[in-house]
């Protein structure tokens, strides 16, 4: 069987040393589009090293991400990558992320979710420095195919957007060239920069990163409800509903609830498609 579960959550976790420092955070930020306008007070503290503060979904990309797939080779796990999907994604904040920092990554499958026509893994990242855990982050896997093995279902999704008007909308046009722009943070899929190589896996032209939403997105609610305070940011997740095309713009809608934000994501110029669900961010 391709995906033993039992085995696979009983391996040991994979630990690693990363580090990082302000160009990484820097180069970070700009992939999500931030420095616009260039001598804004408020980008400046994204784009500008003796003001830098570090959105927490730094922690996707931080080590090159590599996390995801070194569980990918875990024990237990044997699948055809092509079949694997990005669904959903997760993290939790310790305490605030700093500058510049090194840090031991352990990394497991901490889930194997039987969905009948596929599998779902859950791999976790458990981040800390000398000082302490620093963040957890959880990547959901989809993987096509994979299911039926006769394991638990899992959890539903939650964090679903209410149905009243949201109390904010914000938009965020993607740069034609910032898929280039975020992919030297790590992840260098093809997928991202190659028009051959979309056409191949049926896509038009290149597409944007799940994860460059994610941050854009992270970015437009601490900059929009949350002061700028990257500190205020506990936990946020999401699920990846949809793809968005370098060049068009994400529809932001935001709601307000004590603690929390939630969110829904979409294309704009295709009629609203969905681009992220499920989406909160939770704050002090």
């Amino acid at each position: 069987m391709p995906i033993d579960a039992a085995k696979a959550l009983a391996a040991d976790p994979r630990v690693g040393d990363i580090g990082w420092d302000h160009k990484d955070i820097q180069l970070y930020h700009l992939g999500l589009g931030a420095g616009l306008p260039a001598t804004d007070p408020d980008e400046l503290r994204y784009t500008l090293e003796s003001k830098l503060h570090v959105l927490p979904s730094f922690a996707t990309v931080a080590g090159a991400g590599m996390a995801m797939l070194g569980g990918l080779a875990a024990p237990g796990i044997e699948v055809n990558l092509a079949s694997v999907l990005h669904g959903g994604h997760s993290i939790e904040l310790h305490r605030p992320i700093p500058v510049k920092g090194r840090a031991t990554s352990s990394s497991k499958v901490a889930a194997v979710y039987d969905k009948g026509k596929a599998a779902v893994i859950v791999l976790r990242s458990e981040v800390a420095d000398a000082d302490g855990p620093l963040w957890t982050s959880d990547a959901q896997l989809f993987v096509r195919g994979e299911g039926g093995f006769g394991g638990e279902r899992g959890p539903s999704a939650s964090g679903r957007a209410p149905e009243r008007a949201p109390d904010r909308v914000e938009e965020r046009l993607i740069r034609e060239e910032q898929a280039l722009l975020y992919r030297l943070s790590g992840d260098w899929n093809l997928l991202h920069a190659d028009p051959e190589f979309a056409k191949l896996a049926g896509f038009d032209r290149p597409i944007l990163h799940g994860l460059c939403s994610y941050g854009m997105t992270l970015k437009a609610v601490v900059d929009t409800l949350l002061e700028g305070d990257v500190t205020r940011v506990r936990a946020y997740r999401t699920r990846f509903a949809g793809i968005v095309f370098p060049g068009e713009t994400l529809r932001i809608r935001m709601w307000q609830e004590p603690g929390r934000v939630q969110v829904s994501v979409t294309a704009v110029e295709r009629d609203d498609a969905p681009v992220l669900a499920d989406t909160v961010v939770d704050h002090a």
